[in-house]
């Protein structure tokens, strides 16, 4: 009834509780007014949305970290309402409505809640809007109106949040339809929204707070903005950032982690906590997926311990706890950690999701193959990710179980033929890893149900024998495991149709373990001799592009750079088209940001070491706060 109150009567929100409630009474039908059993909460709502209407920009900001701890603290549905009802007017109420919307968006890949989240984010855009300093058309040619000085308070923050609602909005522009246009809208709406960051980075820099307690939060703001973005784009190959830095995107890695690390030294401002997540999610995910594992797991740690003093029940908190575990190798205490995660709260089932998939690798690690198959189901009938991957997972890991009964065989079967029907299409396109799976699920069933190692060629896929490598007892089984199979592939050498292809997977597993073990002369050898099979390659072509940067990454360990730069060329230039091409891309511009960090920490240690006698004072390193290059050189 409030909403269609609004509409018919057009309130003035600057109306008192008393004025409202006349005219409610005036455009309320008969028989509601003879009832007189909803009246009450009707007014009780329209005058709450008339205070929420009058808050000053202190109230809205705390009233939204107030949200953000009930977030936290698993409390969901409390913390969407405590958002929504003010989400038409005040900026803070509808980036925090909106943003707990876009998180059930991405977590449930539903249609519906894509929807309503962009619904939401768009309404939240317009209230910031609102909000936003109005320039004249001299003052947008002049940039005169630029200067911080004139801008208000609420203006300021007006445009963080809008920067913030618009990269969310741009992010389900992606997912919402199938179509080059929505790629089209999407990078304009992220170019704009890094604009308006850059021009927030000005203000940080050269405005004059009157109030310390709304510069922290405008401060952590900026810093999560800067930093994301920053860290976000420096990870792109090199071929995407020449693109990007063609129409104006930049980003810089070592400024990206040192805005966000900033953000977090006060976790009472608002965004604080959000840049500890952020850094947490980097060192955490996103280096093991994309990089090197070379993640500052110390430094995880270190920001999660007052996270987790903060919000103890916390199931975010509590599985990045079970990831730095289960990173180290600690896979019984990252098992009870994910367990943990999941039994702190039931409100939001997407959550668990997270923590199945961890469980499933944890029990992959342990050789425990039932277990992560019943994992895999879990995600394959709670999930809407990627089903077809769930299913070639479980179905992987069920082939790697001995002893298998005819019936055993016949749903095998029907697994791998399911895979290819429950391919997707996201954001316009098939997922990458979803195409290997369809690609090894027909050849299995060409194969008569056979394949080689494929819950182990899985865990190389997504980088897990950086876990393996820790703990020899995790380690050595699979080592066992992988030369067994040589001798076999070896032994019936002329009964297989792609001996070759087998051959050189089992050999890459090989030479992997070997390069953990710290036998780097053998697992050199079996990385070359895998290049040495290129014609004789049927299907799997990948293998020799991964061996190309195998070899790579191992000469970075021993520190020969001019080796590890001429097999990254020959990675890049000899193969094109094959199967997982843009994840190896990702690693290997994480190698080459790699090398130059050694070679540009070489030639300071040089200049160091000829300038030592000279007396010098202690120059802090370059941040935010000491230096606007960021505008020039990132963001």
């Amino acid at each position: 009834m409030v909403s269609r109150f609004y509409l018919t009567c057009n309130v003035n929100f600057r109306n008192t509780p008393n004025q409202i409630r006349t005219m409610a009474t005036n455009n309320m039908s008969t028989e509601e007014i003879a009832t007189g059993e909803e009246n009450d909460e009707d007014f009780e709502d329209a005058e709450e949305e008339v205070c929420l209407s009058n808050l000053d920009l202190s109230d809205a900001i705390e009233q939204t970290s107030t949200a953000l701890k009930l977030f936290l603290n698993n409390k969901f549905t409390d913390a969407k309402a405590r958002m929504e009802p003010g989400s038409n007017n005040s900026m803070y109420h509808a980036l925090g409505y909106g943003t707990i919307l876009y998180i059930q968006a991405v977590m449930t890949f539903d249609m519906t809640d894509i929807e309503a989240a962009i619904q939401a984010l768009k309404k939240s855009l317009h209230v910031c809007d609102r909000h936003r300093r109005k320039y004249s058309f001299t003052e947008t040619i002049t940039r005169s109106g630029m200067k911080t000085s004139q801008l208000k308070e609420d203006e300021i923050h007006a445009e963080l949040c809008y920067a913030e609602c618009l990269l969310l909005r741009a992010l389900l522009t992606f997912v919402q339809d199938e179509n080059l246009i929505s790629f089209v809208k999407g990078g304009l709406k992220i170019r704009e929204c890094y604009k308006v960051y850059k021009e927030c980075n000005k203000i940080l820099q050269k405005r004059n707070f009157a109030d310390e307690k709304q510069k922290l939060h405008f401060e952590s703001g900026v810093l999560m903005g800067v930093g994301a973005f920053n860290l976000m784009i420096s990870l792109l190959p090199s071929k995407v950032m020449k693109l990007l830095e063609f129409v104006g995107f930049s980003g810089n890695k070592k400024a990206g982690l040192q805005a966000l690390l900033k953000g977090t030294e006060d976790l009472s401002s608002l965004r604080g906590p959000l840049c500890s997540i952020i850094l947490i999610a980097y060192h955490t995910v996103v280096c093991y997926v994309l990089g090197l594992a070379d993640g500052d797991i110390a430094l995880a740690e270190e920001l999660l311990k007052p996270c987790l003093n903060l919000y103890p029940k916390g199931a975010l908190f509590l599985f990045f706890s079970g990831r730095i575990e289960e990173i180290k190798g600690n896979i019984d205490n990252a098992l009870f950690r994910f367990e943990e995660s999941i039994d702190s709260q039931q409100e939001w089932r997407q959550f668990h999701h997270l923590c199945f998939w961890e469980l499933m690798w944890c029990h992959c690690f342990k050789g425990d193959w039932l277990m992560a198959m019943k994992y895999a189901e879990r995600l394959c009938k709670e999930s809407r990710w990627s089903k077809a991957t769930y299913t070639y997972q479980k179905a992987a890991f069920l082939l790697m179980c001995d002893d298998q009964t005819e019936e055993t065989k016949t749903h095998l079967h029907y697994l791998f033929s399911e895979v290819p029907r429950l391919k997707q299409r996201i954001a316009g396109k098939s997922l990458p890893i979803e195409k290997f799976a369809v690609f090894k699920a027909k050849r299995v069933i060409e194969q008569d149900s056979t394949l080689v190692l494929p819950a182990l060629e899985l865990i190389y896929v997504w980088n897990g024998f950086s876990i393996l490598g820790k703990k020899e007892e995790l380690l050595n089984p699979v080592l066992e495991k992988v030369e067994k199979t040589l001798n076999d592939i070896v032994n019936s050498k002329d009964d297989r149709i792609y001996y070759a292809d087998d051959y050189c997977l089992a050999l890459l597993l090989k030479g992997v373990c070997l390069k953990h073990k710290g036998s780097h002369f053998q697992a050199e050898q079996c990385f070359t001799e895998i290049l040495t099979y290129e014609k004789k390659i049927k299907q799997d072509t990948f293998l020799l592009p991964y061996a190309t940067v195998e070899l790579a990454m191992l000469f970075l360990l021993e520190e020969r750079l001019d080796d590890v730069k001429k097999f990254l060329d020959r990675a890049k230039k000899n193969y094109k088209s094959y199967l997982l091409e843009s994840r190896l891309h990702f690693r290997i511009h994480a190698i080459r940001l790699q090398v130059n960090s050694m070679q540009s920490s070489d030639s300071s240690s040089n200049h160091s070491s000829q300038v030592l006698e000279s007396p010098t004072d202690d120059i802090p390193s370059p941040s935010l706060e000491h230096t606007e290059s960021i505008e020039s050189t990132n963001l």
